[in-house]
């Protein structure tokens, strides 16, 4: 028996990404339907061998739909998400308006899967944001060993967490500078071609913009409400793969080598780290990848307990799409299954 999946957004990025790994990982369906926005209706988009004709968000009746992955944005999640829940459909939200709600669990599969039963108060699952994401799948071995009491993270984030028109301007701003034309920006607050940006998202009025927020609060209602956290997120001039520097501080004793050890065991992690020229992961390495990679793990011998490490992963596919399907697996497997 398969199930009927209604991709929400389906023309994005992270959308195109989650039919993709849908049909990659053979994941059990019986009928997909593309949903997206009305400028986006009859266009055709590709799912495995086969094309699906993109249908109108606003008119679809989400009777019969078993699961609806949803990437289109956090005001369209508002509107359509109860919508689809309500007609019996459970939802894998990707945007942030959910993922806080108390009555919404938010899941990532290796950190959190016992999480997932909690969908059955709303119809709806929270998928994290992608910084948070990799963050939380890289420490969670490391927390279980010594027990995280701070994190300290700057992140280096690849434009296509904005979204498609921030990687075109990624692209039409570095081709301008090379011909010598006038380098216009319209996603970004200042030039992102050769350059790097401290500001993500909205600011705050303490200063922090939203995304270090969501990094802060996310962390601690996944792995641990103790565990301190605090952010500096950073756009940088690449296409895909976010990265993170991170400083942990445990309550007990961890070393390097016990750090490295539980890492080489854990779901979703792969260690990758020598001492030596390109012993290490970077953002073109990792893209197109599902793993989150751990490199540079070492001890800060400034802090009692202290660990860095280096982590980078795609954040279309481990960040967004593929956490998503992960969770949807998980939740057929545990809560859906059909005879």
């Amino acid at each position: 028996m398969g199930y009927k999946v209604a991709v929400v957004g389906a023309t994005g990025n992270v959308g195109r990404e989650m039919l993709q790994i849908l049909a990659e990982r053979e994941f059990p369906v019986s009928e997909v339907v593309a949903l997206a926005s009305e400028r986006s209706i009859g266009s055709e988009i590709s799912f495995g061998d086969d094309d699906l004709r993109v249908q109108d968000l606003a008119k679809f009746d989400f009777t019969g739909t078993d699961i609806v992955l949803s990437s289109a944005g956090a005001k369209v999640s508002a509107q359509f998400a109860p919508k689809a829940a309500a007609a019996g459909a459970v939802v894998i939200d990707n945007t942030s308006h959910f993922r806080m709600d108390p009555d919404v669990p938010l899941v990532v599969p290796e950190v959190n899967p016992e999480a997932i039963a909690g969908y059955k108060k709303k119809g709806i699952i929270a998928n994290p944001n992608c910084s948070t994401i990799q963050m939380v799948v890289a420490l969670k071995p490391l927390h279980d060993l010594a027990r995280i009491r701070r994190v300290v993270v700057s992140t280096y984030q690849s434009v296509s967490g904005a979204g498609k028109e921030a990687m075109d301007e990624l692209f039409t701003q570095t081709r301008a500078i090379y011909v010598n034309d006038p380098v216009e920006k319209k996603q970004f607050t200042k030039q992102i071609a050769f350059n790097v940006i401290p500001h993500i998202d909205v600011f705050m009025d303490d200063g922090t913009t939203k995304e270090e927020w969501k990094m802060t609060v996310e962390t601690k209602k996944i792995l641990d409400p103790s565990i301190k956290v605090t952010a500096t997120c950073v756009r940088v001039p690449v296409f895909i793969s976010h990265s993170e520097a991170i400083n942990v501080e445990f309550e007990n004793p961890i070393s390097a080598d016990e750090a490295r050890a539980v890492l080489r065991k854990a779901k979703g992690v792969s260690l990758i780290d020598h001492h030596a020229d390109e012993g290490y992961v970077t953002p073109v390495e990792a893209a197109g990848d599902d793993l989150v990679f751990v490199s540079r793990l070492r001890e800060d011998i400034t802090v009692e307990n202290g660990l860095n490490l280096w982590v980078v992963s795609d954040n279309l596919r481990k960040g967004a799409a593929l956490n998503a399907v992960q969770i949807a697996e998980r939740l057929i497997k545990d809560h859906l299954a059909k005879k």
